[in-house]
């Protein structure tokens, strides 16, 4: 029977636009990062930053060194947070409508401390809530420095839930991530980014 479900962020909870952050980036004056942004796991000082192997900080001044030129944190963070499309009203009433139904619901997120800037703040939905007010937890890469789709992510959600894999279902838009939960026994599902799952979800459930 599940007990607690595990949301991704982007592409689930929020829509994504990979294509608005790559154009933001080039805004700013940060070329060719075409190379590095994934709509899942990011590469090189971009997934360094995700897997909070280096700082936000440090994330400016190698971009900095990168391109050629100085960034300063507001642009870094103008840049990324154009990752985030929209917050679909019904996402964030489906999760609140599980957790009163009595699931345990929490967050994972491959993600950064810039992205987390905005969705942290009371900005994030428009109505003064933060991310973190729907969730019982969050369970963030750059904090853990464990990135999906590595196994010891899950198994670290799993070890701080105190559950068994078949007790949780794994809700993430990443082919990639959702094999890697599926081997060690979790039940997943697989939305496409920008979907309505807010009815599919319940198949899953049962």
């Amino acid at each position: 029977m599940i007990k607690t479900i595990a949301f991704d962020l982007g592409g689930v909870i929020i829509t994504i636009d990979q294509s608005q952050a790559i154009q933001r980036f080039k805004e700013i004056g940060a070329v060719e990062v075409e190379k590095y942004l994934d709509p899942y796991t990011q590469t090189g000082i971009f997934g360094d930053l995700e897997h909070g192997l280096i700082s936000a900080e440090d994330f400016r001044k190698e971009l900095g060194r990168l391109m050629g030129k100085e960034f300063t944190a507001e642009q870094c963070a103008y840049a990324w947070q154009g990752y985030a499309k929209e917050v679909p009203q019904r996402n964030l009433d489906t999760v609140t409508r599980l957790r009163q139904q009595g699931y345990r619901v929490v967050l994972l997120s491959n993600t950064n401390s810039y992205m987390m800037e905005w969705a942290m703040s009371p900005a994030f939905d428009g109505k003064g809530h933060a991310l973190k007010d729907y969730f019982d937890h969050c369970y963030l890469s750059y904090q853990l420095k464990m990135m999906k789709p590595s196994e010891e992510i899950f198994r670290e959600v799993l070890r701080q839930e105190q559950a068994f894999p078949h007790e949780v279902l794994f809700v993430d838009d990443g082919p990639r991530n959702v094999a890697s939960a599926s081997q060690i026994g979790f039940r997943t599902f697989c939305p496409v980014n920008g979907s309505d799952w807010t009815e599919e979800i319940y198949k899953f459930l049962v």
